[in-house]
């Protein structure tokens, strides 16, 4: 292994919240191997909050998808050549990261093999879902031949001002729960939700997270639970703030979505519930306390790996039979 060579390394993963939360855990293994190394990221624009004030983060690039995505795509790859890295950690599996990758004119790449350009990739491994193995393990012996075999989880670290902003939460007691999904047959149903919250202390504040767009369902949910201590922070806390509340929960009741990986990254107590995915496609908690809930010998689950808007049988038992009596 040539120390010499990594010191201006580019980690790209321009996927979804969850997948950007998950390669925290190579930066980590990065920053212990290559500790006077400059590590810059690339995610999509969304994604940064999640890297604000980042310890080991020496530059955040930001695509942004949503408009002129192509334009900004060459952008992109314009600023990464001119920033001559040495080595590029591509995370993400599609062709537009691969072309980044193998244009960035770096002398160490690595990334997946899927897709075109990978075949120019320095080091390719192929990345298999239903094996067991959790996507941070897959993300590590991307590396592994820089560094060693270890597995080092993800970790984000809230800022000051995040822990100021949630200090008026913190009560003695309270819980964190987290609906909804993007995905309608990934999050446990609303009538679900509603019987956990009945069952949790009175005594204990229940806050409800979600983006923006999930405040109106949120406020529903909250209407018909019976428990008097339940406030909905739907599009009140950052990223960044709602991982610092978690870290501090009692417990964090969550969906197989971007929350649950938040709840990872801080170690925070977890429960979470997987309906019509399967936590062997290795995304499940990686807190110590953690436990997943999920209904067995469904022979139509798992449906799909990101899960549909609707469930393709119309009956959803993958949800409506999971059982929230603890």
């Amino acid at each position: 292994m040539n120390k010499h060579l990594y010191k201006n390394i580019l980690v790209i993963q321009t996927a979804f919240i969850g997948d950007a939360i998950l390669a925290s855990s190579v930066l980590e293994k990065l920053h212990i191997f290559f500790p006077n190394s400059k590590i810059s990221l690339l995610v999509r624009k969304g994604n940064e909050s999640l890297y604000q004030k980042h310890p080991y983060i020496n530059q955040l690039l930001v695509w942004d998808k949503q408009q002129n995505k192509y334009k900004n795509l060459f952008a992109i790859i314009k600023q990464v050549r001119q920033l001559q890295f040495d080595t590029v950690i591509n995370l993400h599996r599609y062709s537009s990261s691969g072309l980044v990758t193998v244009l960035s004119k770096a002398k160490y790449t690595t990334g997946f093999k899927a897709g075109l350009f990978s075949y120019f990739f320095t080091k390719t491994i192929k990345h298999q879902f239903k094996n067991g193995l959790h996507e941070t393990h897959r993300y590590n012996k991307l590396i592994e031949d820089i560094t060693n075999k270890i597995i080092y989880k993800p970790k984000l670290y809230p800022t000051p001002n995040c822990e100021l902003k949630i200090q008026a939460y913190q009560t003695a007691s309270y819980v964190c729960m987290a609906p909804l999904s993007v995905w309608v047959t990934k999050q446990l149903p609303i009538t679900k939700w509603v019987e956990l919250c009945n069952q949790i202390n009175t005594q204990t504040t229940i806050y409800i997270l979600g983006a923006p767009s999930d405040e109106n369902i949120c406020n529903e949910f909250q209407k018909q639970s019976t428990h008097p201590r339940i406030i909905n922070l739907a599009g009140k806390l950052s990223l960044l703030e709602s991982t610092a509340l978690m870290a501090q929960a009692q417990m964090n009741y969550v969906n197989d979505s971007a929350p649950l990986h938040l709840a990872s990254s801080v170690n925070a107590p977890t429960i979470a519930f997987f309906c019509s995915t399967s936590p062997l496609f290795g995304f499940y908690p990686l807190s110590d306390n953690s436990q997943i809930i999920e209904v067995d010998k469904l022979s139509c689950k798992p449906c799909g790996i990101r899960g549909f808007k609707q469930c393709p049988l119309q009956h959803f038992k993958c949800g409506n039979e999971i059982v929230v009596t603890f």
